[in-house]
């Protein structure tokens, strides 16, 4: 009888121990199945013109042209985008606030993100825009929620559309927006971009 318990009690914590192997080997979330935090697939020009031109709702030869210097300037593709709005204001010192989704290859649905930035220079006025954002270097989704400064020198326009850099832990951003008119080139600033939306725009 006493061998009878051992032999059960031994079956018993064998299966406990594999119950616990495959807990700890699930997934820890499945709506992102990135492969690895080193490599993600990469949107080729054609598609990022086709969302681009939806998104911000032009012509694709005029976001053409803007991702193409992109690229030039990068010298890779982009792993992720983000497509969203945002609203900005400035008497010297001003302030943006924006809203939208980022779509990466790997994910199974696009993740929602916030970005909030303030910025100081010869600038006044507001506007609202859309925005769509080529994103480098980024490998995991969760990898996009930190603040970025902007890389100062890079600002430009190109059929209408305002091109800037922002750039932190090897991750390159580089937002497209329409309206941003005479705004784009002068200030300097900050974004932060957050899981939820916060009031302080740094």
């Amino acid at each position: 009888m006493h061998r009878r318990q051992l032999i059960l009690s031994g079956l018993a914590t064998a299966a406990g121990a594999s119950s616990m192997g495959a807990c700890a080997t699930a997934p820890a979330n499945p709506n992102y199945p990135i492969r690895s935090d080193n490599q993600a697939q990469s949107y080729s020009f054609d598609e990022l013109v086709a969302a681009g031109s939806k998104e911000l709702g032009i012509a694709a030869e005029a976001v053409g042209g803007a991702i193409e210097r992109i690229f030039a300037d990068q010298g890779d593709r982009p792993t992720a985008y983000i497509a969203g709005e945002e609203g900005s204001g400035a008497v010297v010192v001003g302030a943006r606030y924006g809203r939208g989704a980022l779509h990466m290859k790997d994910l199974s649905a696009s993740q929602e993100v916030f970005w909030q930035g303030a910025s100081v220079g010869w600038d006044w006025g507001g506007n609202a825009s859309r925005v769509f954002t080529l994103v480098y270097g980024l490998y995991h989704p969760d990898m996009i929620y930190r603040r970025y400064p902007g890389v100062e020198g890079t600002a430009y326009l190109i059929a209408g559309l305002g091109v800037n850099y922002q750039q932190a832990d090897g991750i390159v951003l580089a937002p497209i927006r329409t309206g941003v008119g005479l705004r784009l080139g002068a200030n300097v600033g900050t974004m932060s971009y957050s899981r939820q939306r916060n009031l302080l725009p740094f």
